[in-house]
Formats: structure tokens, C-alpha cells, sequence
């Protein structure tokens, strides 16, 4: 069993504890699978293995997920995070994020002559393909492409990078995807960021085909397996629930549409909690039946510091749900998998 799906062992009052300070009952509901997708860990990896290989420092452009627990880890093993490739000192190794990065990004590493390693998440790379292929036909069989996403979120920038400026439109929400007015409404293609709502992206889909019938789309869908199945762990959980906290990073897609499909789910309340120090502990008060989950970029060690700082305030009786097992893997990317 995988590291985000591991049963949790329930803690009740400290034995012997005066029974007049006993700790009120609680139930807590933990969704799973919760935490590290496969792209996620398999990021982290490449910063780590190229700072075993290479010795640090080894620079990071951007953050290489949306976590800061798992930054400052790797601070602290030598990597260096950079906005921009210019903070990058000539010959230095700089590695790519999960969220992908637009084609100016790599074309400008190998003008400085930088070593690049490319961390982006596998299945970000195939919306990427996607948008190419739509794109490749030229002429007639040339289609403008309709990104569904979030404006500024590194995912987005990266894929519409992949193309030249003017070949993708971005859809926001369903409001947009009503009133866009593309110039050819018959050659149209739509592809998404990977980590959306489900639902939200079924309706924007439903309004885009009935618009524009002959609109292509993915193969395969681009919303990630990850971000799906933790998206149903939620749901499966939330109407059971007085409060619903996901532990994520305020700027993770991901985390954020977990916190919102909990409340769509009827759960209560919702909270995001970056990790244990951020929680403002009045949010339990009254609650009896907890819910928690990770967003795919938060590490497990989050949850368990969660459920210790609970087990020492509640007497916490845990029941773990897992709608589904995950065991998929990435191979790191070349040079990182020549043996050394």
C-alpha cells in the first residue's frame, strides 16, 4: 500500500488521564487516496537525484510544486529556487517544474548553455502534444485551440507556450466558454490544465460542444488520474462531515478544487490548511465528524503532524476510506536515468 494510502492507527485519551480532563470524542474520516501524485514525487526525484549527481546547488525555476514544506526541503539539500532563468549562473544546472514551462523556456537555457533537466509532470506534457497536433495541420486542417484553465496558473502559461501567440484562446468558466467568439467556429479543438474540477470542466465541455459541434477534443481525458480520483475520495466523504479540512497550499489548483468540491459535496464548512501551525483550532468547535484529505502536492508527513496535534486535543477515532489504489510510476527523465 502506497505511502498517502496507509491505514492510521486511532488514538484515544492518554491512559490513566484523569477521567474529569478526558477529550471530547471526535471522528475523523480521512479520504484516500490524498497527497503525492505520481508527477509530484517523480519532480521532487529529479531535483534530488541531480543534486546527488551534481552536487549542489542545483537551481529550480519556480517552485517545483506548489508546496512549501517540500521547497524548503530541498532548500535545505542545496537547491536554489529562481523566478527566471537570468538568476541562473552560466553552466549551472537548473531544473524545469512539474507545471511545464513554454517552449521560449528551454530555447533560452540552451542559448546561455545551461544544463536543464525537464521535471514536468508526464501527463502535463501530453496536453502539450495535444495542443501541437491540433495545431501541426496548418491550412485547412489547422485548428485555433480553446485552453480550459485558470489565467496565470504556471500550468497554463507553459501549455499556451507551446504555440504561437494568437493559437490559443483561454476559457475561464463557463461564462466564457458562452461568449467566446472564435474567428473559424468550425475548425476548433479544446484541451484542459490537468488539475480542474471534474465537474466544472464537464459543464464548460457540454457548453463548448453544444456551441461548436465540430470542436475536437482530447483522446484521452486531460484532467489527471490524480486529481480525479481525490476529487471522488472527497465526495464520497463530505456529506458526512461537520468540517472538511484539505491540507494544501493556498496556491495549488488542486488543493483549492478539493476544499470546493467538499462544499459542493455538502460537507458543512471547508477549510484549506497549509499544515499543522495554520490551523485556527476554533474551527472545532461543535465539530464531531472531521473529514481531511491532501492535496496532490502536499506530503503525507503534513497529514500525520495533523492527525498528532488532533489525537492530542480530541479523542480521535479514525476511519480510513480509499475509493481507489494508486500505483503509478514515472521514469525519471534522461540524463537522470544513465547509470552512473
Amino acid at each position: 500500500m502506497s505511502e498517502q494510502t496507509r491505514p492510521v492507527t486511532s488514538n484515544s485519551a492518554t491512559p490513566g488521564a484523569d477521567p474529569a480532563h478526558s477529550k471530547r470524542p471526535m471522528r475523523l474520516l480521512l479520504a484516500g487516496p490524498r497527497g503525492f501524485c505520481a508527477g509530484v514525487d517523480r519532480a521532487i526525484r529529479v531535483v534530488e537525484e541531480a543534486l546527488r549527481r551534481y552536487g549542489a546547488p542545483v537551481y529550480v525555476r519556480h517552485e517545483i510544486v506548489h508546496n512549501r514544506t517540500v521547497v524548503e526541503g530541498l532548500e535545505a539539500k542545496g537547491a536554489i529556487f529562481v523566478e527566471e532563468l537570468d538568476e541562473v549562473p552560466p553552466d549551472a544546472h537548473v531544473v524545469f517544474s512539474a507545471h511545464g514551462v513554454p517552449k521560449s523556456v528551454p530555447a533560452e537555457a540552451r542559448r546561455r548553455n545551461l544544463i536543464y533537466l525537464d521535471a514536468t509532470c508526464p501527463l502535463v506534457s501530453k496536453v502539450h502534444r495535444e495542443a501541437e497536433r491540433h495545431f501541426a495541420g496548418g491550412g485547412e486542417d489547422q485548428r485555433h485551440i480553446l485552453m480550459i484553465g485558470h489565467a496565470g496558473h504556471p500550468e497554463v502559461v507553459g501549455t499556451m507556450g507551446q504555440l504561437p501567440p494568437g493559437a490559443v484562446t483561454l476559457i475561464n468558466d463557463a461564462k466564457e466558454a458562452a461568449s467566446v467568439q472564435p474567428e473559424n467556429p468550425d475548425k476548433l479543438a479544446f484541451i484542459t490544465q490537468t488539475t480542474l474540477s471534474v465537474d466544472d470542466t464537464a459543464e464548460i465541455v457540454d457548453i463548448l460542444r453544444s456551441r461548436f459541434p465540430s470542436i475536437e477534443g482530447p483522446r484521452r481525458e486531460d484532467i489527471c488520474y490524480a486529481t480525479t480520483n481525490r476529487q471522488i475520495a472527497v465526495k464520497e466523504l463530505a456529506a458526512e462531515c461537520d468540517l472538511f479540512v484539505v491540507i494544501g497550499a493556498t496556491n495549488s489548483s488542486n488543493s483549492q478544487r478539493l476544499r470546493e468540491v467538499a462544499e459542493r459535496s455538502l460537507a458543512k464548512r471547508a477549510l484549506l490548511v497549509p499544515k499543522v501551525a495554520d490551523m485556527d483550532w476554533s474551527e472545532m468547535e461543535g465539530v464531531e465528524t472531521l473529514g481531511m484529505s491532501a492535496g496532490a502536492s502536499a506530503p503525507e508527513s503534513l497529514v500525520q503532524e495533523m492527525i498528532k496535534e488532533l489525537s492530542m486535543r480530541f479523542d480521535l477515532r479514525i476511519e480510513e476510506r480509499i475509493v481507489k489504489e494508486e500505483n503509478i510510476n514515472f521514469r525519471l527523465p534522461y540524463p537522470l536515468t544513465e547509470t552512473v
